[in-house]
C-alpha cells in the first residue's frame, strides 16, 4: 500500500487503453490488496494506491459485498443533495488506507451516475447513491490526483487521529495536520 507523501496519490493517473492479461493481474491484486486491510477494513482501492498510476479502482462496501471493478470512470451527473459526511456511518468521518489513522468528515453528492468501463472494455452508464456514491467519488478522486484531506481542508472541516485510550478503545481525537 502506498501511503502519502507519495507523489503517485497527488498524480493523475492515465487511462487503461489495453484490456489485457496485465489489467487481469493488476484488478487480481487489488483485489487480494483490498481483502486484507484491517483497521480500517478497506471499502474501495484505486490503482495508485498500490503504486500504478491507471484509472481503476475497485469498491467493496461491506466484506460481503461482491468486488465491483471500475475502468475509466468519469462522473457524469451528480445530484444537489449533499451529505453530511459518510452515509451509514455512524460517526459520519471519511478515512483512506493511504492515509492512516487521520479522518475527516466530508460533504459529497448524495448520488450521481457514473460511466466506466468493465474489465472486457465494455462500457456502461449506472446510477448510484448512498454509502456506494460517496466510495465512488473518493475513489474517482484519488484517479484525479485529490487526496480526501485536499476535500477536508476546501470545506474547512476537522481532521482526527485514531488513537488509543487507557483503556484499550480506540477513540478520535482532533489533530492539526501540518
Amino acid at each position: 500500500m502506498v501511503t502519502v507523501p507519495n507523489t503517485v496519490l497527488t498524480t493523475k493517473a492515465k487511462p487503461v487503453l489495453t484490456f489485457d492479461k496485465k489489467l487481469d493481474v493488476l484488478i487480481s491484486d487489488m483485489k487480494t490488496t483490498l481483502k486484507e486491510t484491517v483497521n480500517p477494513k478497506g471499502v474501495g482501492l484505486a490503482a495508485p494506491q498500490i503504486g500504478v498510476s491507471l484509472q481503476v479502482f475497485i469498491t467493496r462496501p461491506t466484506e460481503k459485498s461482491e468486488i465491483r471493478v471500475f475502468i475509466n470512470p468519469e462522473i457524469q451527473k451528480k445530484s444537489e443533495t449533499i451529505t453530511d459526511g459518510v452515509p451509514e456511518r455512524d460517526n459520519k468521518l471519511e478515512g483512506c488506507l493511504s492515509i492512516p489513522k487521520i479522518w475527516g468528515r466530508v460533504k459529497r453528492a448524495t448520488a450521481l451516475t457514473l460511466q466506466y468501463q468493465d474489465e472486457k472494455g465494455e462500457t456502461h452508464v449506472e446510477d448510484f447513491n448512498g454509502f456506494l456514491a460517496t466510495i465512488i467519488q473518493h475513489e474517482t478522486d484519488h484517479l484525479n490526483g485529490t487526496l480526501f484531506t485536499h476535500r477536508v481542508l476546501e470545506q474547512k472541516g476537522k481532521f482526527y487521529e485514531a488513537t488509543v485510550d487507557e483503556n484499550g478503545k480506540e477513540v478520535l481525537d482532533e489533530v492539526e495536520l501540518p
